[in-house]
């Protein structure tokens, strides 16, 4: 295992080294400029006449699809099968893409850009190449149009925009807003991405990069508006809803008078999470209840949940998997840990610190790492408990890697741990699930296991934006006081009851099968981009061909909510996984 570590260390620094950089952007150019786009009319095929007279005959809504980084290969892919897809339904689509305007953009990550100082001279500039033309090209192929933000900005919008991003004091330009757009959140979320941290505390740049986003974010939200308005686009649809430029682009487009659509791929492999007028990370918080509690699952259904919740053990089910040969042997796991087995241990996952930076006003701390602490500190006034922290494995997996550790971070707050406090950190081979099976209960903050861990019949406590919040399935903290009052309580010392787990699964069927829409022709591609369509002809895309593509469709051209009749559909294959234990 040391060995293998170190391999990945090596590797790491390795990608990090000016000349393999230069490698690897020449690699991400060559897939952009060959086969990274799809080429719609060899997907067309023999329909391209009848495609031809669809676009000739679409009169409806105005709908701008707004993807903006075209070199995201997988924003792209999807956004472009939409456009074809709303102009069979009648719809008149347009394209948007970023053409070299933007002085930042999510394109860039630290990764890139080992001295961020050179970013900040530079900006996005190096990346620009694999980025606008060949998008531009795929979506053309189409047929439908491409317009971009550098011929919607005027004059004034780019003085307005260059001073406020340069004259802002530092301590207030997170907070900048323009017509009460928090343009600057946005900013500091994309800052932020850009670092893979969840401050900028001690990054020399971290200024001058986030008034570089800052700056993108008001040219993005400034052009927008005015294309939104005077195009009169009636549905804008963008990928995600937060970070440069996607989230001040939903900003903009709201401000111009359009409804907002956002998307972002689910964790079911085919599957797409859609939401109206805001970012998903909002929208499934405030979702309301009565959009699933009265379900009433059949036997096949309930086995379906059940069989997808296990197939998340080995992720034999979903687009992406962050475990490499996970260990779920629990008296394995509780051996290596030191765990007492006479005493109850309390499980605490952590996510990735940097990720989707907003600010929601359930938390009841102010970041996730005061969270963290605040919990070290009440255990160690618990001997007669174990808190055994699971650190996110996608700090290591993810991307961006995270360059801000949850073990470091911890570190810094304690010289010496207290003995009942355990780790185990992101590279660890230990299944999350296998873990929280020997824990009495768990303890989270924004990660999405609160569904699967109530419908497991797992005790569990919110302190931050977990989806499970607000759903009658947890103890949802609202303040440190609150929070620790909640702890006090522990042990829970059963499992919840058959109601509540019942509960817990409906509400994790709507979760997995409906609010996650599949889109069956979107296929993975186990590599970047991650995902492409793959089609023959129209027959597919065209109205009442496939459920989940309609649901999408009626949802940006009617408003509807998007959620897909999974209870109504034969249920879904869910594939076996290994055994687990």
């Amino acid at each position: 295992m040391a060995a293998r570590e170190a391999a990945k260390a090596l590797k790491a620094r390795l990608r990090s080294l000016p000349g393999m950089r230069q490698v690897r952007m020449a690699r991400l150019r060559h897939i952009a400029r060959h086969g990274g786009h799809p080429d719609w009319r060899r997907l067309i095929g023999d329909d391209w006449p009848a495609w031809e007279a669809a676009r000739g005959a679409a009169a409806g809504p105005r709908v701008l699809v707004a993807t903006g980084i075209g070199g995201h290969l997988g924003l792209a892919g999807l956004d472009a099968l939409l456009g074809v897809a709303l102009t069979l339904r009648g719809a008149q689509v347009d394209f948007l893409l970023c053409d070299e305007a933007l002085p930042a953009c999510q394109m860039a990550e630290a990764g890139w850009y080992p001295d961020p100082a050179r970013f900040v001279r530079k900006g996005p500039s190096e990346l620009c190449g694999q980025c606008y033309a060949p998008a531009a090209a795929g979506f053309r192929s189409s047929g439908l149009a491409v317009e971009t933000y550098d011929g919607w900005l005027s004059e004034a919008d780019r003085r307005l925009a260059a001073d406020l991003a340069a004259r802002t004091p530092a301590e207030g330009l997170a907070a900048v807003r323009l017509d009460d757009a928090p343009l600057g959140e946005q900013a500091l979320a994309g800052a932020l991405r850009f670092f893979a941290k969840g401050s900028l505390a001690g990054e020399p740049s971290g200024e001058a990069v986030l008034r570089r986003f800052l700056h993108a974010a008001l040219l993005t939200y400034l052009a927008m508006k005015r294309l939104v308005s005077e195009r009169g686009y009636e549905v804008v649809v963008a990928h995600h809803g937060i970070y440069v430029p996607q989230g001040p682009a939903a900003l903009g487009a709201a401000a111009g008078g359009a409804r907002i659509v956002t998307w972002n791929p689910a964790y079911r492999r085919h599957c797409f999470i859609f939401s109206h007028d805001d970012t998903y990370h909002h929208t499934l918080m405030a979702e309301p209840a009565e959009a699933w509690q009265d379900l009433a699952l059949s036997p096949a259904q309930e086995a379906e949940i059940v069989g997808y919740l296990k197939s998340r053990w080995t992720g034999s089910g979903d687009w992406i998997f962050f475990h490499e040969r996970p260990t779920f042997d629990g008296s394995a796991i509780g051996r290596e840990l030191g765990l007492d087995p006479e005493k109850p241990t309390i499980g605490l996952l952590t996510n990735v610190v940097w990720d989707a930076q907003l600010h929601y006003p359930a938390n009841a701390f102010g970041s996730m790492m005061e969270w963290v602490e605040a919990s070290i500190r009440a255990f160690a006034e618990r001997p007669d408990l174990q808190l055994a922290i699971r650190v996110h494995p996608a700090e290591i997996r993810g991307t961006p890697a995270s360059r801000q550790r949850v073990v470091e971070e911890i570190g810094k707050r304690f010289s010496r741990l207290p003995e009942n406090v355990f780790i185990v950190p992101p590279e660890s081979p230990i299944s999350t699930y296998a873990l929280l099976e020997l824990c009495d209960s768990a303890l989270i903050y924004g990660t999405k296991m609160g569904v699967e861990l109530t419908a497991m019949g797992i005790p569990t406590i919110v302190a931050g934006e977990a989806w499970i919040r607000n759903k009658g399935l947890t103890r949802d903290a609202d303040s440190p006081a609150h929070y620790r009052e909640l702890l006090e309580s522990l042990p829970a010392g059963r499992r919840l009851d058959r109601e509540t787990v019942a509960r817990a699964r409906r509400y994790a069927y709507h979760f997995f099968f409906r609010r996650m829409i599949p889109l069956p022709f979107m296929e993975p591609t186990g590599g970047w981009p991650p995902y492409r369509p793959e089609l023959s002809g129209l027959a597919a895309l065209r109205p009442g061909a496939t459920p989940g593509l309609d649901t999408v469709c009626d949802g940006i051209l009617e408003g509807r909510p998007f959620v897909f009749p999974a209870e109504r559909q034969q249920p879904a294959a869910v594939p076996t996984p290994a055994e687990a234990r």
